[in-house]
């Protein structure tokens, strides 16, 4: 799972905060608490400090003090029942001043060993969608929302069905493909039409829907990866090329890629080379792909290699995307 710099960053800092919240409640609770019960600070000051004493003292004689040992657990085991009548009998919890963080898996560090932890998954999840908000301007798009009634019933002979008839298919798959995500018989889908017949709203809907599910999910535009490729192999300023360099990392490696408009971008011999590594990596690596573009199958072969068309013709499901233009018929409404 690779989430962005900026998302885990953000997380993180959400995650110190939460830690830092909690430990002010604490002290303020054990200040609270020795201010009543002054016996359960000193019981407390006595638990620290004797277990260290007689080890020490042990060493110093150069005995065994295991025996020693034996006997402050004795009595540390009375301060602490002790201690527990005190608070239970005051309305406290017996655990009241244990140190408890919110997380036991972590211990609220976020890790566990090199994993990350639900809890840190659980903030990158909000904070990822709130940076998908700005890109793709989320707001109320969803699968829900998504209005068929903009397609015309009527049957465009070229496809044999209507414009709505079709995109009650894509709906379908698209929403499955997001609900179902990591387990949907397509791995990558192209989305493929005209502008202003739904492909962001769409890529958008999946984008919602899969990161709330908890994945890695990165939306940008074809230019842009391709110019973040460029900047990585050619920049002179080191900061630049290490930013690029994260922002490839990510490309390659988050659970899901959402690709738009394919096609906008000038068609370089670099460009075609950081296409086919990008779907490539990908396609080998087994990480999910979305696609959107104004090209239909035969201009992809027209305008890419072989290579790259051979991949997203054989591992791709092709959406076609036909009706008229969605704002333009709300332009005319208004």
């Amino acid at each position: 799972m690779s989430y962005s710099p900026n998302v885990l960053r953000r997380a993180q800092a959400r995650l110190s905060q939460r830690r830092e919240e909690r430990q002010a409640r604490q002290e303020a609770l054990r200040r609270q608490v020795y201010a009543q019960l002054p016996r359960v600070a000193e019981i407390d000051r006595l638990l620290r400090r004797t277990m260290a004493q007689v080890i020490a003292a042990a060493l110093r004689e150069g005995g065994d003090p295991t025996a020693q040992v034996a006997d402050i657990r004795r009595k540390n085991q009375a301060l602490q029942r002790e201690r527990a009548e005190l608070l239970t009998g005051h309305g406290f919890p017996a655990d009241a001043l244990d140190d408890k963080p919110l997380c036991a898996k972590c211990g609220d560090s976020g890790w566990v060993g090199s994993d990350m932890c639900d809890c840190l998954k659980v903030l990158c999840t909000q904070e990822q969608i709130k940076e998908l908000s700005q890109l793709l301007d989320l707001g109320e798009q969803s699968f829900d929302t998504f209005d068929l009634g903009c397609y015309s019933p009527e049957v465009w002979p070229a496809w044999g069905r209507s414009p709505r008839e079709n995109m009650e298919k894509v709906l379908k798959i698209c929403r499955d493909y997001a609900q179902n995500f990591g387990r949907y018989y397509f791995n990558n889908l192209f989305l493929s039409g005209s502008t202003g017949l739904g492909k962001t709203f769409l890529s958008a809907c999946i984008a919602r829907t899969v990161s709330e599910n908890g994945f890695s999910v990165v939306y940008d535009t074809a230019g842009e990866v391709f110019a973040r490729f460029e900047t990585q192999k050619f920049s002179r300023d080191e900061e630049d090329a290490r930013e690029a360099r994260d922002d490839t990392r990510r490309y390659l490696k988050c659970d899901l890629l959402i690709l738009d408009d394919l096609g906008s971008e000038m068609t370089t011999p670099f460009v075609q080379s950081a296409l086919y590594q990008l779907v490539n990596s990908r396609l080998t690596a087994e990480k999910r792909t979305v696609i959107s573009s104004n090209l239909t199958m035969d201009d992809v072969r027209g305008r890419y290699s072989p290579q790259i068309a051979s991949r997203l013709e054989g591992e791709y499901r092709v959406l076609p995307f036909f009706g008229e233009d969605i704002r333009l018929q709300r332009r005319g409404r208004m």
